[in-house]
């Protein structure tokens, strides 16, 4: 972890250790970022998360050193808090159960974007642990990179270089694409394996250094909902058999409607993917997390990936924040002069139905607390947030004020 912090991605940070200094010493497997306050369970150890500590603020005492303790219980190499936004500064109960327990914590005293460490030193870790791996492309990726960058085929030859490969779905399966992230690649493609062995269904997948690539044939009766059911099945096969593992899954699309839909699906879980990796998802059960393995799909980030598109240009970020300023400017405004997190709150009780009982479930509050945030928000916005034609103006703002804050 020491030279971790040579990196100049962490200079620019301002990143300074606040605790553990005899302990910087120790290996860091992976690099993730999370602001989940029971992110423990979801981890393998050897990881350095990045929080900002959204998932704290407001805890007390003990929350706090709760937090330190399942995190060095469960291996972890290393915690970076960037204060200012959510914490201003470093809660001593963080900060003394570091010290105890001997646990490296860092404070990040300028912002920048997590992405922005997590690909430097990913990428280092990566390059390091997987330069050796032999790797040339087989029928398998030279097939799914022909349809996933819609290279012109015909079905006949698409359809003879899968039977090759042995991919054989049948009329009443339904294909799905699949891309994910991996230190260890291998055990992502044996995590696919096993969901399809689950399924019993069939799979094409090709395994790159730090990723994988597939096409799921899901079997089942046509009115089950074959990505939901996909998304189990990995999530199940995942568990326990893999470290720091992320998988996006596509639309479905039905064997017979050609190769182009079938790089359709491939595409869509090659972008969902990119924005799982980027970008924080709400507290809105978007995603399926077992044993340190995140599962989501194309529909559960339908509006990230509507809103980001290839990449969020000048121009696609200037209408973004007119929109967030124009839906969410006195909500931001409050957040600017008083510690408080309404647009946050905002979006996980949107996504949630409005559900009083599971929204302040997912952000760790009571419910009368809840209820006083609730209140807060329909007052500085004049209308309440139950009126279901203010429901898809709002969501879309919160989601672009995420997107913008990740990216910025």
């Amino acid at each position: 972890m020491s030279e971790i912090l040579t990196f100049d991605v962490l200079g620019r940070a301002g990143a300074e250790v606040l605790a553990g200094q005899d302990s910087l010493g120790r290996p860091v497997r992976w690099v993730h970022s999370s602001e989940i306050y029971e992110i423990g369970p979801l981890l393998s150890g050897g990881e350095l998360l990045l929080t900002t500590g959204l998932g704290l603020a407001g805890a007390d005492a003990g929350a706090c050193r709760h937090y330190v303790r399942e995190l060095d219980e469960r291996g972890v190499t290393g915690v970076a808090v960037e204060l200012g936004r959510s914490l201003p500064d470093m809660p001593y109960a963080i900060l003394d159960e570091s010290r105890r327990r001997g646990l490296p914590l860092v404070a990040l005293r300028r912002v920048v974007p997590f992405i922005r460490i997590t690909e430097a030193v990913n990428t280092a870790i990566v390059t390091r642990t997987l330069g050796e791996l032999p790797y040339r492309p087989d029928g398998a990726a030279a097939v799914l990179a022909d349809m996933e960058a819609g290279t012109a085929l015909s079905q006949q030859e698409v359809t003879a270089r899968l039977r090759t490969l042995g991919f054989r779905p049948e009329r009443s399966h339904r294909l799905i694409g699949v891309a994910g992230h991996a230190a260890e690649p291998a055990a992502a493609a044996a995590a696919l394996d096993r969901a399809a062995d689950r399924l019993g269904g069939s799979l094409l997948r090709a395994a790159a250094p730090g990723a994988v690539t597939a096409l799921l044939a899901v079997p089942g009766p046509p009115a089950g909902d074959p990505v939901s059911t996909a998304r189990t099945a990995v999530g199940e096969a995942s568990a326990g058999g893999g470290e720091g593992l992320t998988f996006a899954l596509g639309p479905a699309v039905r064997p017979d409607g050609g190769w182009r839909r079938w790089g359709e699906t491939l595409r869509e879980a090659r972008a969902t993917l990119r924005l799982a990796l980027t970008v924080p998802l709400p507290e809105s059960g978007p995603a399926t997390a077992r044993g340190g393995t995140l599962v989501t799909t194309s529909r559960a980030l339908a509006l990230e990936r509507q809103l980001a598109g290839d990449g969020l240009t000048a121009a696609a970020r200037d209408r973004l924040a007119a929109l967030v300023d124009r839906t969410l400017g006195p909500l931001l405004g409050w957040e600017a002069a008083h510690p408080s997190d309404l647009v946050h709150t905002l979006e996980v009780h949107l996504r949630n139905g409005c559900s009083p009982t599971r929204t302040a479930a997912l952000l760790h509050v009571g419910r009368q607390s809840l209820y006083q945030r609730l209140d807060r928000i329909e007052s500085l916005l004049g209308l309440p947030v139950a009126d279901p034609e203010a429901h898809g103006e709002l969501l879309l703002a919160a989601c672009a004020h995420r997107l913008l804050r990740a990216t910025e």
